[in-house]
């Protein structure tokens, strides 16, 4: 508002001034100052939505509360507060700690804020593979230093860093060119054990170390609660007050880069904590380094490219998105798919004439019928996921096409990561 009073000022002086001035300069003036005007207007509808959005998440999570404080009977409530009384010297003790925690899980849970949106091609994928054979190096990765291994964790493979200072890069055929594009985003889940402090660290090279030239490349630094980047260091929402980040119960994190031409960003789960707006240097590969010995990760993948989501309705009537993702042969919504959804629905709340079918697609692992049946149920997954955003029902409709439209081979982990898709086709 600040910034329109100011221009108006301007246009009203000069159109008190002599008659001798050059009303060329004057016509530039008013122009832009009319741009100006729109600009503003742009970014104040902009926050409007934005509050929208914020106002319908605070709403929904303050109705579950409410639901599940009527669940309550009186007597409970008072047996509840004498027990509280009783404690509350106890509980006091650690009561910095234990609200961190609570505050931090619920956020893990919500997502409903992230903005991160992965790239649109998949170049390199490693879950890893289920049929990678336990106490092998991973098939996928080349051993820079140090000693790494395929494990079980959780009933699911994982990378194990076996020493401090393991190194591992991509195993690729071009890995002594510059392979990463000027757009592209990685992500990956790391596991942090029980008592893990700052001392235990991943670092993430922009730079294949073992092949490539060193460039003095900054790296990422990932700790239990936060993350650095050269100067900039910032922990987790919630975890400040923790004793020098140390993990309470042991726990997967969810890492996540974006570069875009130069900008580079990097967020710790749902929220981003660095933001770097130029780098110095050209990223050209990837470096993974474990600084303790009972770290594992998971699920790493790089993808190039990306388009603003309404470029591509204009342009092809869909859009087509690899970064929704689900639990293993379920319709579960993992956390990090909010990125993707977040942006559908801003994009809906935006254009209120958009109307989407939402359509799930799957790799060709299975049988047909089991695949079509699933990319159904994942379809419909999202698409009440929007309604429960505060899409209107009429907007949506959902369908599966299983594993028969392919847009990738089926015969390597990219190609497959790629064909696992959602599209969002305008109708």
């Amino acid at each position: 508002m600040k910034t329109i009073i100011k221009i108006i000022a301007i246009l009203f002086i000069f159109l008190m001034t002599p008659q001798h001035a050059e009303a060329q300069f004057l016509k530039k003036l008013q122009k832009h100052a009319e741009e100006k005007i729109k600009r503003e207007a742009e970014r104040r509808s902009e926050r409007r939505v934005d509050k929208g959005i914020d106002k319908t998440f605070d709403k929904a999570e303050d109705g579950i509360d409410g639901k599940n404080k009527k669940k309550k009977s009186k007597k409970n409530k008072k047996s509840k507060n004498k027990e509280t009384d009783a404690t509350s010297n106890t509980e006091n003790s650690n009561n910095t700690e234990t609200q961190a925690a609570d505050k931090a899980k619920k956020h893990n849970l919500v997502w409903n804020k992230y903005d991160f949106v992965p790239g649109d091609t998949v170049i390199f994928e490693d879950g890893p593979n289920a049929d990678e054979e336990n106490g092998e190096f991973p098939s996928r990765w080349d051993l820079y230093k140090g000693s790494v291994e395929i494990g079980d964790f959780d009933d699911q493979k994982v990378i194990m860093f076996l020493s401090d200072g393991s190194y591992i890069v991509p195993y690729l055929k071009n890995s002594k060119e510059d392979y990463l594009p000027d757009v592209f985003t990685i992500e990956f889940d790391v596991w942090f054990s029980k008592g893990s402090s700052t001392a235990n660290r991943l670092w993430v090279y922009l730079l294949d170390q073992k092949n490539q030239r060193h460039s003095g490349m900054e790296n990422l630094t990932v700790m239990p609660h936060g993350l650095e980047f050269g100067d900039s260091e910032k922990d987790y929402p919630g975890t400040e007050n923790i004793n020098w980040s140390v993990e309470k119960t042991g726990s997967w994190k969810h890492i996540s880069i974006a570069y875009t031409k130069g900008k580079y960003k990097a967020y710790f789960n749902d929220t981003r904590l660095i933001n770097i707006p130029h780098l110095e240097v050209n990223p050209t590969g990837i470096t993974i380094e474990a600084g303790n010995d009972n770290m594992y990760v998971k699920n790493f993948r790089i993808a190039k490219g990306g388009v603003k989501y309404y470029k591509r309705v204009l342009s092809d009537g869909k859009i087509i998105v690899n970064g929704i993702k689900f639990d293993v042969n379920k319709a579960t919504l993992k956390p990090e798919s909010m990125g993707p959804i977040n942006r559908i629905y801003k994009l809906m709340v935006k254009n209120p004439d958009i109307k989407f079918s939402v359509e799930g697609h799957t790799d060709a692992d299975g049988s047909d019928e089991t695949n079509l049946t699933l990319s159904k149920e994942r379809a419909k997954t999202v698409m009440n996921k929007l309604i429960e955003l505060g899409i209107d029902k009429t907007r949506l409709k959902y369908t599966g096409f299983g594993e028969s439209k392919p847009i990738d081979n089926n015969s390597t982990p990219e190609g497959k990561a790629n064909n696992r898709r959602v599209e969002f086709v305008k109708f």
